[in-house]
């Protein structure tokens, strides 16, 4: 933390003394924990996944739906014991899973809280909840340690990912980092319709945006062919989305069934969940 690389940003910066792109100092900022029962069936299950939301964010989406808590950094501070101490507290209320939500800059610290809950006997799966905008390096130190992973997958295009997301070579980072989290977990394992372990790659379908949407289909296909898919149609303009004319919009029944019609086309369509 005191020459912070644990994203692909590699601010450089010590993270004890300020924040760097993420907007947070070096400790977890946690800005809720609950019991969330509206994620993807296979994850929410009957009882619910167990959500802890970090406060921060290393992208900067223009249209992000929790900026209050990804760009403003509201939260409060915790310890990787403490985290621990809520990764317990969440199987004891019989979470399905733990689900880490915008963990990419807190890498380190979740490393050494999920070894102190495995420690102390927690079992469920551990699911990491991302933006895919993710260091290679990082993602390697996770390995064997999270069971689920759950990253978004936003374009196709490192053009938009900057005019969007301020992000950087989005595609290029996020389809390495996307590969890597395949190759540690591989297919979706399930058990009594709950996802145990694998890969599944969330799309959000942004107005006006079908082409590109169809090209991170393509490379799935191309790339993850086994991984779980998970079509999201829920956009609204928020946040500064309203400053973009082409994003302060909803997008339409007929371009999200274009995507799903691609998706059927070349054979994801049992993939999705």
């Amino acid at each position: 933390m005191k020459s912070c690389i644990s994203c692909p940003r590699e601010c450089d910066i010590d993270r004890e003394k300020e924040a760097g792109m993420c907007r947070v100092l070096r400790d977890p900022m946690v800005a809720s924990v609950m019991i969330h029962h509206w994620e993807e069936r296979p994850i929410s299950g009957k009882n619910g996944s167990g959500t802890v939301f970090f406060a921060g964010c290393n992208l900067h989406c223009v249209f992000c739906q929790n900026y209050d808590i990804s760009q403003f950094a509201n939260g409060t501070k915790k310890t990787p014991r403490q985290l621990a101490d809520i990764f317990i507290d969440l199987e004891k209320k019989g979470a399905h899973n733990v689900n880490l939500v915008t963990p990419s800059h807190f890498v380190l610290q979740i490393i050494e809280a999920i070894k102190y809950a495995k420690d102390d006997g927690v079992s469920i799966p551990i699911l990491y909840n991302t933006g895919g905008y993710d260091s290679l390096s990082s993602l390697r130190q996770l390995n064997g340690l999270i069971d689920i992973y759950m990253p978004d997958f936003k374009y196709a295009s490192d053009s938009l990912g900057q005019r969007y997301s301020n992000a950087p070579n989005y595609f290029r980072i996020a389809s390495v980092a996307i590969s890597e989290m395949y190759k540690q977990v591989g297919a979706p394992v399930m058990l009594n319709g709950l996802m145990k372990k694998g890969l599944l790659i969330r799309h959000l379908i942004l107005p006006g945006l079908n082409d590109d949407s169809i090209e991170v289909m393509n490379w799935i296909k191309a790339n993850t062919p086994l991984a779980g898919i998970s079509l999201l149609k829920q956009y609204n303009p928020q946040y500064r989305a309203k400053n973009y004319d082409e994003l302060n919009c909803r997008p339409t029944n007929n371009e999200f069934d274009a995507v799903i019609s691609h998706i059927n086309s070349i054979g994801l369509g049992e993939n999705l969940v």
